[in-house]
């Protein structure tokens, strides 16, 4: 993956926000729903270039996930 570290986690920052704002949860368990996600491992691994998606989109990825538990 190119992207700078400090861009990610600046990324990570709005959709843990977006997460949050939409499950209306508290921003410590939208964090624990994304660093656990099956999208952040993909993000991570540089899977596809999902980092280069937008935030909202990969939101809505991770809520999706949560609703499938």
């Amino acid at each position: 993956m190119e992207a700078n570290e400090t861009i990610l986690h600046m990324k990570y920052a709005r959709i843990i926000q977006q997460i949050a704002a939409d499950l209306g949860i508290s921003n410590v368990d939208a964090m624990d729903h994304f660093y656990n996600s099956r999208t952040f491992q993909l993000i991570s691994e540089g899977i596809a270039d999902l980092h280069c998606r937008s935030d909202r989109y990969l939101a809505e990825e991770v809520e999706r996930e949560i609703e499938a538990l």
